[in-house]
């Protein structure tokens, strides 16, 4: 039943934590990131401004209405003098008022229209893939922080229970000095082994707060909420690397954009040559024009008034033959492009494999190291109880029990940290495999 001792400490002790905060599941987490973590926030606009530049109204195939209309007025006298010597005034008043209406539509550019509508439908698919990978990026960093707080808090635990076995052994040793079967030496290492403890347990306290603010500000909220997680680890069972270098060929984010640049350098191509053929413009409007001329009030002939409305059209045909070698440098540049893009995509897949396969090895590496601090703790807390029995019956001194109670608490953080680690690992392989969202945290 010794055995049991610590464990039923450790649930009480963590009961009585726990009620004393909100407690944040893994899913509560990912959920308020995906709502306000900044870097996500601005991807979502990102992906709308891509949107808005894809839709009908940027493409070039809607046509182009307008109005003109001006109007001029003059009121002025003139005085003429005669080589007689006689003078003339007269008053000169006129109104000019113009108005129209038109439309203006380019019936063929070349396809140059065609391909860059297309490539602003690829420019928001870019957009979207874009958004996915800082959406995955930020909720592996928001689990990493998560976890980290859950090693802090598994750790504070730990040493919690530690301190308490240090008061006690403390106590002991104080009682067993009173009756004279130790020294005030032993009773002096365990004051120090207490204050060390406490120490500890102190700076795992303000490593424990740091943690929790970088998960609040990962997750977009007030940094000073506090709360408790949940240290319960769960692995994804099954995974194997064939199947997880499959799934990068598919789902990762680097090479779909890559695959994207490609397309987008394609449509560059076609692009750049539809400057090649000409252009046909088609243009019509609709004018009215008033015009009121009087050189002389006193002269009823001198009136001129003249009003004219009609409708006008036209179609332009632009061809430019020969631009001095923009043109045929554009093409050559964005064959260049395409072939480049396509070298990124294959060095993409290459790193992508070796990072894959790198990441597997460091996750079965820690899966070993788990089960290898697994069995240590086991070792060491065997250790550790029979060292305290012997220590109450005497047959060991305090430093003997000291040491046997500082290696089970370094078996249990190495545990822990390994613990972890390997879902650290885990998750990393998941994000770089495409199957991060949506697996089990």
């Amino acid at each position: 039943m010794k055995q049991y001792k610590y464990l039923i400490l450790l649930i009480g002790f963590c009961s009585t934590f726990l009620s004393a905060q909100t407690r944040l599941s893994k899913d509560e987490a990912v959920g308020i990131t995906l709502e306000n973590n900044y870097d996500i926030l601005v991807s979502t606009n990102n992906v709308k401004i891509a949107e808005n530049n894809a839709s009908i109204y940027n493409s070039g195939y809607l046509p182009n209405l307008f109005v003109n209309g001006n109007g001029s007025f003059q009121d002025s006298q003139r005085d003429s003098e005669f080589l007689d010597g006689s003078t003339f005034v007269s008053n000169i008043n006129s109104e000019v008022l113009n108005g129209s209406v038109g439309v203006g539509y380019n019936l063929f550019d070349g396809f140059g229209r065609k391909y860059n509508y297309k490539r602003l439908k690829e420019q928001y698919n870019l957009s979207e893939v874009q958004a996915k990978q800082v959406i995955e990026l930020s909720v592996l960093q928001l689990l990493q922080a998560y976890y980290e707080v859950a090693r802090l808090t598994q750790n504070k635990i730990n040493q919690e229970i530690s301190l308490g076995i240090s008061k006690e052994r403390l106590t002991r040793e104080k009682y067993s000095y009173e009756f004279g079967q130790n020294t005030i030496l032993d009773v002096l290492n365990s004051e120090v082994n207490v204050n060390n403890d406490s120490i500890t347990i102190l700076n795992t306290d303000r490593l424990l707060s740091n943690a929790k603010r970088d998960l609040n500000v990962i997750a977009g909220r007030d940094i000073n909420i506090d709360f408790e997680v949940d240290t319960l680890v769960e692995y994804n069972l099954g995974l194997n690397l064939t199947s997880l270098i499959g799934s990068a060929k598919k789902d990762n984010k680097d090479l779909q954009q890559a695959e994207k640049n490609i397309a987008l350098s394609n449509y560059d191509l076609k692009i750049s040559k539809s400057t090649l053929y000409p252009s046909l413009d088609l243009s019509s409007s609709y004018s009215l024009n008033n015009t009121y001329n009087q050189t002389d009030v006193g002269n009823p002939f001198s009136l001129i008034r003249q009003n004219s409305k009609g409708i006008q059209a036209g179609v332009n045909l632009t061809w430019n033959i020969f631009d001095g070698g923009f043109t045929k440098t554009r093409i050559q540049n964005a064959k260049i492009a395409i072939e480049n893009n396509e070298i990124l995509k294959e060095q993409i897949e290459q790193d992508l494999e070796r990072n894959i396969s790198n990441a597997w090895e460091t996750y079965q590496n820690a899966l070993y190291i788990l089960q290898a601090e697994k069995k240590n703790v086991e070792t060491n807390q065997r250790n550790f109880s029979r060292s305290e029995e012997q220590f109450k019956l005497g047959q060991i001194i305090s430093i003997e029990f000291r040491l046997a109670q500082t290696n089970y608490l370094n078996a249990v953080t190495n545990y822990t940290l390994a613990k972890y680690s390997a879902k650290v690992a885990e998750l990393v392989l998941l994000q770089l495999s495409g199957q991060l969202l949506g697996a089990n945290y």
